[in-house]
């Protein structure tokens, strides 16, 4: 139960979720020894997670476009670079699900080497979030010049740190039980 508050939480970011007393989905079989499909509780997870992200997209779409102050011709340079951008920087989203889901998981019997392997995957993930802004401010910076790629970076920036910021305020301390 302790997993899918957490999981549930963190996911949900700043949005509130009804109060729910969800159950822990045990595994049957389901022939040739495979794993009963998802339980109930995991499909809403995922499609909650599938509408939690189209809404983050469509808001910093929406706030990416208020702040950044393109003109029309600026724009038809900056969209197209900004949507490889968030495609790639979506898959950096799977990683973090993925992480949260695996902290869950052990969080009730968490020992050194699954932290220690968290702790290296939350680092990974940082580098590589870096890496890819670095790349595309090289982008928008040859596009549109260093100013409009440093609001670019500026806000992008912001964002991921007030996403992260929620994230962080779901996650119980590792060992604060």
């Amino acid at each position: 139960m302790t997993k899918v508050l957490i999981v549930i939480g963190v996911l949900s970011v700043a949005c509130a979720l009804p109060a729910q007393t969800p159950t822990r989905a045990t595994a049957k079989p389901a022939g040739l020894g495979k794993a009963e499909a998802a339980s109930n509780e995991e499909v809403n997870i995922r499609a909650y997670i599938e509408l939690l992200r189209t809404d983050v997209k469509k808001s910093k779409s929406q706030i990416l476009g208020e702040v950044m102050q393109l003109d029309a011709g600026q724009a038809t340079r900056f969209w197209p670079i900004y949507k490889d951008f968030e495609t790639r920087y979506s898959a950096l989203g799977d990683q973090v699900v993925a992480l949260v889901r695996n902290y869950a998981e052990h969080y009730d019997d968490m020992t050194d080497a699954v932290a220690d392997q968290l702790a290296n995957q939350v680092l990974s993930i940082e580098q590589q979030r870096n890496v890819l802004k670095k790349e595309f401010y090289d982008r928008f910076k040859q596009g549109l010049g260093a100013i409009t790629a440093t609001r670019f970076l500026q806000v992008e920036n912001q964002l991921e740190r007030l996403m992260d910021l929620q994230i962080a305020a779901q996650l119980p301390t590792v060992g604060g039980r």
